[in-house]
Order: C-alpha cells, then sequence, then structure tokens
C-alpha cells in the first residue's frame, strides 16, 4: 500500500503497475476482493452493457432518477480529463479524499489478488457507493458483459443497448459471437432489455437457455414519433406521450430515451418518472464529448468518442444533418484493436481533411501508422502529427470562417483535446 496521505495521482500511477495486463477478463478475481469487502447493496442495481450508446443511457438513468428523488451512484469508464469522472454520486463526481479511502479499502483486502486497474476501480467505486446510503447503483460495462469486473454484482435490472464489431480481439471477431459476451449481464429471472429492434441470436438463445425475462422493441416496449416533433413512449404497463426530445444531440438518442424508460419500467421505478418530470429533465442532459460542440478561437470544434464503425456512422449521419458549409478537418486518434478502415470509410464522405495523432493511451495506434492506413482507406492523404497539440494548431491556421474542425476517434483524444481548448481560451496573464 502507498504511504498514508498519497494524492490519488500516486494511487492511480501504482495501480498501473498491479497487473502485467492491462486487459485482463475475468470474474474470480474480483469475486474474491469482493466477498472479502462484504459491502453491502441496494435494493436496485442497474447494469449497462453494449457496444456504443452506454454512456448517454447511464446519464439519462442517472438524471431521471436523481430528479425522481432517489439517490443514485453511476460508475462509468474511461473517463475524459478527470479520474473522478467515473464516480458520480446524484450527478456529482466523488472527491479524492473518498476515492483514495475506497483504494485503501480494497489493498487493505486484496492481499495475494492481482487486479488490473479497471478491476481495483471498479471495486473501489463498489466501496464509495456501499457508504452513501444510495437507492440505485448503475453500473456501465466497460467490456463485453460476461467476464467484465462490473458484471460480479447481480443486478436487479440490465439493459444491453445494441451490439457491434469493437474489441474483436478480446470478444470475437462477429456479432454472433460478441452478442454473447454482452448476453453474460443476464440473470435467471431478472429482466434484461435489448435497446434496439434487431436482436441477436446468441442474446435470444441465451435468455431462453438460462431463463432470463428478456425485453424487446416492439414486444415489450415500443415509441413512435409525433408530427409535431415530440415521441410517444408505451411500455408493459405505463404510457408516457408528447415526450420532449433528449438534450443529447443525434436522433438515435430517442431510441435510447426509450430504452432506458424500459429499464427504470423493469427496475419497479416508472410510476416516479411522470411525464412531467421527463420532460423537464431529458432536454437538459448533456454528456461531454458526445457531439459536443466548442468554440475555440475562431474555429468551430466538434468533439465525438466514435471509436468503432457503428458510432462513426452515427457521427457521420450528424454531421451530415447539421454541417451545411464550409470544410470539415478530422483530428483522429485511435487504440491499437480498433477497425480503422471500418471508422474511415464511415466518416470519409463527411471529411474533406484528415489529421493523424497517437492517442494518450500505451495501447493507440502510432499517428503514422494510423495515417498511412487512412490514406489508404479513404484514397487521400492524412497528415501526420507529432502531438495533439501539434494537431489542433494546424487545424487552427487552415481552418476558414466557416470550417469546423472534428476531434474524434478514442477517449484518449477527445479528453486531451477538452482541456487543450479549455486552456487556448482562458486568458493569458
Amino acid at each position: 500500500m502507498l504511504p498514508a496521505g498519497s494524492p490519488l495521482s500516486d494511487w492511480l500511477s501504482w495501480l498501473e503497475t498491479l497487473s502485467p495486463k492491462e486487459i485482463d477478463l475475468g470474474l474470480d478475481r474480483v469475486q474474491t476482493v469482493l466477498a472479502r469487502l462484504g459491502l453491502e447493496r441496494p435494493e436496485h442495481v442497474l447494469l449497462i452493457a453494449g457496444t456504443n450508446g452506454k454512456g448517454s443511457s447511464v446519464a439519462m438513468t442517472d438524471a431521471l432518477l436523481t430528479a425522481a428523488g432517489y439517490r443514485v451512484g453511476a460508475y462509468t469508464s474511461p473517463h475524459l480529463i478527470r479520474y473522478n469522472e467515473r464516480i458520480a454520486v446524484g450527478g456529482v463526481p466523488v472527491q479524492d479524499k473518498e476515492i483514495i479511502a475506497a483504494l485503501e479499502r480494497v489493498e487493505a483486502v486484496r492481499r495475494d489478488v492481482p487486479l488490473t486497474y479497471f478491476e481495483y476501480g471498479t471495486l473501489a467505486a463498489l466501496v464509495v457507493f456501499s457508504t452513501q446510503d444510495l437507492d440505485v447503483w448503475i453500473l456501465e460495462v466497460g467490456m463485453g458483459g460476461r467476464l467484465d469486473a462490473s458484471n460480479a454484482i447481480d443486478p436487479s435490472a440490465s439493459l444491453i443497448t445494441n451490439v457491434a464489431l469493437d474489441h474483436c480481439d478480446w470478444l470475437g471477431q462477429d456479432i454472433e459471437t460478441i452478442a454473447y459476451e454482452k448476453a453474460g449481464v443476464m440473470r435467471q429471472g431478472v429482466p434484461t432489455v435489448y435497446g434496439t429492434p434487431e436482436v441477436p441470436q446468441s442474446v435470444l438463445q441465451h435468455a431462453a437457455t438460462i431463463g432470463a425475462k428478456l425485453l424487446t422493441v416492439g414486444r415489450d416496449f415500443k415509441y413512435e414519433y409525433r408530427d409535431d416533433g415530440d415521441w410517444n413512449w408505451a411500455g408493459r404497463v405505463a404510457k408516457r406521450n408528447a415526450l420532449k426530445r433528449p438534450g443529447l444531440r443525434g436522433a438515435f438518442q430517442v431510441g435510447n430515451a426509450a430504452a432506458v424508460l424500459a429499464l427504470i419500467e423493469a427496475a419497479g421505478l416508472i410510476d416516479a418518472v411522470d411525464r412531467p418530470l421527463l420532460n423537464r429533465v431529458l432536454p437538459t442532459v448533456a454528456l461531454t464529448g458526445r457531439l459536443q460542440t466548442v468554440t475555440g478561437g475562431s474555429s468551430e470544434w466538434l468533439l465525438d468518442v466514435a471509436h468503432n464503425p457503428a458510432a462513426a456512422q452515427v457521427l457521420s449521419a450528424s454531421l451530415a444533418a447539421f454541417c451545411e458549409s464550409g470544410k470539415t478537418w478530422a483530428i483522429i486518434g485511435l487504440l491499437d484493436d480498433k477497425d480503422v478502415e471500418g471508422v474511415v470509410a464511415e466518416l470519409n464522405s463527411q471529411v474533406d481533411h484528415w489529421v493523424a495523432v497517437t492517442a494518450d493511451s500505451p495501447r493507440a495506434l502510432a499517428a503514422g501508422e494510423l495515417a498511412r492506413r487512412i490514406a489508404n482507406a479513404g484514397n487521400r492523404p492524412c497528415r501526420i502529427s507529432e502531438s495533439l497539440d501539434d494537431a489542433m494548431q494546424f487545424a487552427r491556421r487552415s481552418a476558414s470562417e466557416n470550417d469546423r474542425i472534428l476531434v474524434t476517434g478514442s477517449f484518449y483524444l477527445v479528453g486531451p483535446a477538452l482541456l487543450n481548448l479549455e486552456l487556448y481560451s482562458r486568458p493569458q496573464s
């Protein structure tokens, strides 16, 4: 254990040295330490898995239940700027001292168990929540589901937002294999919402095999758009009509909101979430780094963490919908397990100039190799930048008044870019 009084930054640096593997899927280690911790758990534990839309779904679930009067803890990953973003109570990131106390408690019982950085952080989040007298825990699955650390606790209800190709080196090379991993969040007799109409066969089969209550679009809940721009939702027992669109950008967010309402209904909490509350809260929900627009200097910046082809397709559609004039300069960084060609294929029609950067992660694809693959896939040049700051300065100099600058590809690029923009816009003394 680190010396008493060590800052959170020292703890996080030390955690990175504990395991030789950054990713080591499996539940045995976490369950062993969790049993030693003996944490008290609330009646409601909501587990949110899926390839894309997890962060948006967590944000909406958290905001709605908090506004309804429940004390809610939400655990997400990764963070964009500060580690504290991962552990929030009532929508507010907890303080360093609370995380440090939780890390100390985990370390006190860990003994010989070699936890990864993510496993240690997940256990620390659960410790924090257990000390806060919460009504609801919302846990976002980091990768997959079946063997993810967040799946060590049995949920009272769960949500699988969707399944697309991502993390293929760990989860499998096709949709059905990946879907089976995500289906691991299901439990016998426990409701699980599947958020999109096309349900993989492996999810259906696993639900039937273990006796999970699988809730699907069109059968157990539905939503429809109204002529006035609002939308209607209907679940198994409740209905909510004339709802305002979510504040999160993108037409797909209505589908995410519909699945969130189905999750809340499945958890038995829908009565507290009435139409006035929905129309007061949903339009105000915001999520950093998701189709986020920032003004930096004379340029408009758009930041989005799209890191796989499915997310890039959504980003491309959004760019086409609200970018009317000017050129798009895309600064991109991707991790080495990502489908570069698939991402480029989705975005290439909306991008005029590519700039490759090495994202701030040990698993990042080097800028030179990324640029080579972008150029081959997009059949156009791609600039190589030595650093994110160099790329952003280049884009600032090159972009004209009506142009926009897109930063995308990874949390590990968008987070530092947001910090760069914050520093850039801060008055100099």
